[in-house]
C-alpha cells in the first residue's frame, strides 16, 4: 500500500491517528508461523496492548496459544476479558493484585508466575497457603553472555548457573504450595539486537560474531538447566519458553523449547528492520498532520514525538515512513507538539504523513484506538489498553 492509498483511506479522520493495516498484519502472522515451524507461539502482550487485537491474533491460528503478560494488574484484567493460559514474564507483588490472581487461580484460570529469588517464593507461598491453592511458577533463567570481557545481554534473573538452579530448587522444596512447571530464558541479545544496520559494517560484524558465540553458549546453558530441573523434580516441565521475534531461528534449534514468545514482529516496529534472518512488513504506524511549510523542502507536522523506552539513542525516535524520502532534522528530531521534516516533494497543508514507532506496543500508549484498514478502507476500530482506561506501567 502506498502513501496515496493510506491518505485516501483516512480522509476526514481526526489526526493524530494510530493505524493497523490488517492485510499486512495477517501476512506477518503467516510468516511468523512459518518461522516457528511446529512450535507453540505465545504472544507478548506488551507488544500488542489491545484486547481486541489480542483476540484477533489468538483466533488467527491454533498454533498461537497463550499470552505473556507484563504486570499482575494486566494479567488480572485479561482474566476478566476471558483470556486464559497467562504467563507473567516479570515478578510483580502488588498486594491487591496478588489477592485477585489467587482468586483467578482458584477459579480455574491457567496462570503461571515468574520467580528467581527466595523472596518471590516466600510471598507466593504465603498467598497460596492463605487461599488453599497451589500456585504454578516459572523459573527465569538469565541468558546473558560475557564475551571477550563484554557483557552481552540484559540484567534480569539472579539464576544463571547449574549451582544457582540446584540451590533454588533446594529452597523451593520448603514451599509446598508452589509448583515449578516452567523455565523461561529470554535471549535479549539475540532477539532484540539488529545485525544488519545500514552502513554500519563493523558494528554488524561485531554483533554477528557476538551472537554466534552467545547462541552456542546459551543453548548449552538452557539444555543443562532443563535437564537439571527435571532430574531433581522427577517430572517434565510443561513450559520451556524462549526467544522473541529476532531469535526464532536460533531458539528453535534447541529441542527442549516447547514454545516461542513473539510480539514485535506482528506490528513490525522499525527497530526490527535490521535483521539478516527475517524481514516483516510494517503493519502498525501513526499519522500526523502537516501544518506548516516554514522553508523550502521543510514541512512541519503537528505532534509526533513518541519516543521509545530504553537507552537514549536517536534510533528510539519514530521513523518517517510515508511519503518516502522524508527525514527528521538532527537539531530538532520528533517534537512534543511539532515535528519538522525535510522532504523534497510537495506536501499540502492539512495532509497526513505517516511514521513508525521504534517499539511495537508503546505506540498504543499514545492512542485510545487502533484504526483498522483492509483493502484500502477503514473496516474497524480496536480499543487499546489506554482506550480501556488502563495504563499498567
Amino acid at each position: 500500500m502506498n502513501y496515496f492509498n493510506y491518505s485516501k483511506a483516512i480522509n476526514n479522520q481526526q489526526l493524530p491517528l494510530a493505524i493497523v493495516d490488517l492485510d499486512i498484519l495477517q501476512q506477518n502472522l503467516t510468516d511468523i508461523i512459518k518461522r516457528c515451524e511446529d512450535r507453540k507461539i505465545r504472544i507478548a502482550s506488551k507488544s500488542i496492548r489491545s484486547v481486541e487485537m489480542l483476540k484477533y491474533i489468538l483466533n488467527f491460528s491454533k498454533q498461537i496459544q497463550g499470552i505473556m503478560c507484563f504486570t499482575l494488574e494486566e494479567l488480572n484484567f485479561l482474566c476478566e476479558q476471558n483470556f486464559d493460559d497467562l504467563l507473567l514474564a516479570y515478578p510483580d507483588f502488588q498486594p491487591n493484585q496478588l489477592e485477585k490472581v489467587a482468586l483467578n487461580i482458584k477459579n480455574g484460570k491457567k496462570i503461571t508466575l515468574m520467580v528467581d529469588l527466595e523472596n518471590h517464593l516466600d510471598v507466593l507461598n504465603n498467598l497460596a497457603k492463605k487461599h488453599n491453592i497451589i500456585i504454578p511458577i516459572c523459573m527465569d533463567l538469565d541468558m546473558s553472555s560475557t564475551i571477550f570481557g563484554i557483557y552481552f545481554g540484559v540484567y534480569r534473573s539472579a539464576i544463571k548457573t547449574k549451582s544457582n538452579i540446584t540451590e533454588f530448587l533446594k529452597i523451593l522444596s520448603k514451599y509446598p504450595n508452589l509448583k515449578l512447571n516452567g523455565l523461561m530464558g529470554y535471549e535479549a541479545q539475540i532477539a532484540g539486537v539488529g545485525d544488519n544496520l545500514n552502513n554500519q559494517y563493523f558494528k554488524n560484524f561485531v554483533v554477528k560474531l557476538l551472537k554466534k558465540i552467545s547462541v552456542k553458549e546459551i543453548a548449552i546453558r538452557r539444555h543443562e538447566a532443563v535437564h537439571t530441573i527435571e532430574k531433581i523434580l522427577g517430572y517434565k516441565l510443561e513450559i520451556v519458553n524462549g526467544g522473541g521475534t529476532g531469535s526464532i531461528e536460533s531458539t528453535l534449534k534447541e529441542k527442549c523449547i516447547t514454545e516461542v514468545t513473539v510480539g514485535s514482529g506482528i506490528y513490525s516496529s522499525h527497530l526490527f528492520d535490521n535483521y539478516v534472518a527475517f524481514k516483516h512488513k510494517p503493519s502498525a504506524f501513526f499519522a500526523i498532520q502537516i501544518t506548516r511549510n516554514p522553508s523550502q523542502n521543510i514541512y512541519t507536522a503537528h505532534g509526533g514525538g513518541y519516543i521509545a523506552s530504553g537507552s537514549t539513542e536517536v534510533i528510539k525516535a519514530p521513523k518517517p515512513y510515508l511519503p518516502e524520502g522524508m527525514h527528521l532534522l538532527k537539531n530538532e528530531g520528533a517534537g512534543e507538539v511539532q515535528t519538522p521534516l525535510f522532504y523534497k516533494g510537495k506536501l499540502e497543508i492539512g495532509s497526513p504523513v505517516f511514521f513508525r514507532h521504534a517499539k511495537a506496543g508503546e505506540l498504543c500508549e499514545r492512542f485510545n484506538e487502533l484504526t483498522i484498514i483492509s483493502n484500502n478502507k477503514i473496516v474497524d476500530c480496536f480499543k487499546t489498553y489506554r482506550g480501556e482506561g488502563k495504563a499498567f506501567l
